[in-house]
């Protein structure tokens, strides 16, 4: 495979990274809502835990975001028009979502009265205590994480397509062996 039908090192590391770190995420967000409120110690400690990891997702995507419009990602190979729409409809997505879902949390956390912490630095408090506001931002952060899970599901079965069906070697691109 040519250098220009690769994703950049760059690209390559930060697509993992976050991938990472949002299934990570994903997972701890789902397993830290049932935490009993009562002690608070707990529950706020994993909630800050949450919200510097979305800080971190956040950032990553911004760099992520920056370095995508300076390099041209490699061009899709032949396929079927529904499926190149398909595949740039997803990873537009993933841009959208991986930028909305942290800030979303953030805006919720902002509005909660509750101190923003950045694994362990208190943030400058902005904004006042909005019972109706942060209620809107949990449930977009909801409605968000919801569609980040089917755009994921539909980007894991794209792969297992290349990998398993049709063998084309194209997970390459992003440094997968053959």
């Amino acid at each position: 495979m040519q250098a220009q039908e690769r994703y950049t090192r760059a690209a390559i590391v930060l697509h993992w990274l976050i991938a990472a770190l949002v299934v990570a995420q994903f997972a701890f967000g789902w397993w830290m809502v049932g935490i009993p409120k009562d002690p608070p110690g707990m529950r706020a400690g994993a909630f800050n835990l949450h919200k510097s990891m979305g800080l971190t997702i956040l950032a990553l995507m911004l760099l992520r975001l920056g370095w995508r419009l300076a390099h041209r990602p490699p061009a899709l190979p032949e396929m079927p028009r529904w499926q190149a729409l398909l595949a740039r409809t997803v990873h537009i997505g993933f841009y959208v979502l991986l930028v909305a879902l942290p800030l979303t949390g953030y805006l919720g956390s902002a509005f909660s009265g509750y101190p923003v912490k950045f694994f362990g630095v208190t943030l400058p408090a902005w904004a006042p205590k909005n019972v109706a506001v942060k209620e809107w931002m949990s449930a977009a952060h909801l409605a968000i994480g919801w569609a980040l899970a089917l755009a994921f599901a539909l980007h894991v079965a794209g792969a297992f397509k290349h990998a398993v069906l049709d063998r084309d070697g194209l997970l390459r691109r992003m440094g997968l062996p053959r």
